[in-house]
C-alpha cells in the first residue's frame, strides 16, 4: 500500500517512562501534632500521653500518613515517634513531615524498586504531563539515574520531546 499510515514514533527505539506508573495509590493525610499541645505551643507529657491513648487510631487504617506540627512549637522527638508507634498498626506508610514531603518520599520509594539495567543504552522519554502531579525533585533523579545508563534522555512525549542528553563517544555532556 502506498498511502499506508505509519506510525514513527510506534516504530522508533524510543522507550517512555512513565512516572505517573509509579505512584503510590493510597489516600495520604496529615497528622498534625499542634491539638495535642497545650494551648497549642507546649508539650505537657502526661496530658499528651494521655491524648495519644484517648485517640481513635484506626481512622488512619490503609493511610499514607504524615506526621508534623503546625505550630511553632519545640516538640520532642520521642513525641513523634509516639504518635508513629501509635499510627504503625493502621497506616500503610508514616512519615515526618509535609504532605508534599511524604508524596516526595513515596515516589522515592518506588524508583528504588525500578531495574534500571532496563534502560541500559536507550533512548529514553521521560514522560512530562498527565493527570497526577509528579514532584519536580523526582524528575530530577530520575535523569541522574537515567544518565548512568540511557544513551539519550528527552523529556515529554514520543512525538514532541525535548532532548536533555545524549551520549557521545566516550564523554557524555548535557545538550544545548
Amino acid at each position: 500500500m502506498e498511502n499506508e499510515i505509519i506510525n514513527r514514533v510506534q516504530a522508533s527505539s524510543l522507550v517512555t517512562l512513565d512516572l505517573e506508573e509509579l505512584y503510590t495509590s493510597g489516600e495520604r493525610v496529615f497528622f498534625d501534632i499542634k491539638p495535642l499541645l497545650f494551648q497549642e505551643v507546649i508539650l505537657k507529657e502526661k496530658d499528651f500521653r494521655a491524648s495519644l491513648k484517648s485517640t481513635d487510631w484506626s481512622a488512619f487504617q490503609d493511610k499514607h500518613v504524615a506526621i508534623g506540627c503546625t505550630a511553632d512549637a519545640i516538640v520532642p522527638t520521642w513525641a513523634y515517634m509516639l504518635i508513629a508507634l501509635a499510627i504503625k498498626p493502621f497506616a500503610k506508610t508514616i512519615f515526618f513531615g509535609s504532605l508534599a514531603d511524604l508524596e516526595k518520599q513515596l515516589f522515592r520509594n518506588s524508583l528504588s524498586l525500578v531495574d534500571w539495567q532496563k534502560y541500559f543504552q536507550a533512548k529514553v522519554v521521560v514522560k512530562g504531563c498527565g493527570k497526577i502531579e509528579v514532584p519536580t525533585e523526582i524528575y530530577v533523579e530520575v535523569a541522574s539515574r537515567l544518565k548512568d545508563v540511557a544513551i539519550s534522555i528527552m523529556y515529554g512525549e514520543a512525538c514532541s520531546t525535548v532532548p536533555l542528553y545524549k551520549h557521545q563517544n566516550a564523554s557524555s555532556s548535557p545538550l544545548h
